[in-house]
C-alpha cells in the first residue's frame, strides 16, 4: 500500500548558481545554508559539460555518462529531505544538444553550471527522512 503525506509549501527560493559552479554541489549547498529540510526543486538554464547517471537494477550500483559538451538544461526536478540527519538532494536532469538530441539520467556531481536559474519549494510540516530500503538497496524516504 502507498503511503503519503500532505505538506505545505511554506516558502519559495528562488536563485542563480554562478557560472562554473557544480550543479549537484551548488543545490545542495543553497539548500543547506537555508536551513531546508524537505522541498522540491525545478531549475533551467545550461551546462558546460554533465555527468549523468542510471541505476542499474539488476547490479545494484550506479552507472554514470560523461557528456563533455555545452547543453541546455531542458528540465531539472528534484527533491530535498535528510539523510543521516544531513540535507540531501535528489534530482534528476534532462539535457538537450543542439540537434535537439535529448540525455537524461540521476544529477551527478561533475555536472558544470553555464547558466542556471532555480526554484525551492520548501515544505517546513514535514520532514522526510531517507533510510536503506532492503527491497531496492537504495536510500529512500521513510513513510
Amino acid at each position: 500500500m502507498a503511503s503519503a503525506f500532505q505538506g505545505t509549501v511554506s516558502r519559495t527560493i528562488v536563485g542563480r548558481l554562478p557560472i562554473g559552479d557544480d550543479l549537484l554541489e551548488g543545490l545542495q549547498r543553497v539548500c543547506t545554508e537555508k536551513g531546508i529540510k524537505t522541498g522540491r526543486i525545478a531549475a533551467i538554464g545550461a551546462v558546460g559539460r554533465a555527468r549523468i547517471g542510471y541505476y542499474d537494477q539488476d547490479e545494484g550500483e550506479y552507472l554514470y555518462n560523461q557528456l563533455d559538451r555545452p547543453l541546455e538544461i531542458t528540465m531539472l526536478s528534484g527533491n530535498v529531505s535528510l539523510l543521516d540527519g544531513n540535507t540531501m538532494v535528489h534530482a534528476h536532469l534532462t539535457l538537450a544538444d543542439s540537434e535537439g538530441r535529448a540525455y537524461g539520467g540521476h544529477l551527478a556531481a561533475g555536472t558544470e553550471v553555464f547558466a542556471c536559474e532555480y526554484f525551492v519549494d520548501v515544505l517546513d510540516d514535514v520532514i522526510l527522512r531517507r533510510k536503506p530500503d532492503p527491497e531496492t538497496d537504495l536510500s529512500l524516504w521513510d513513510l
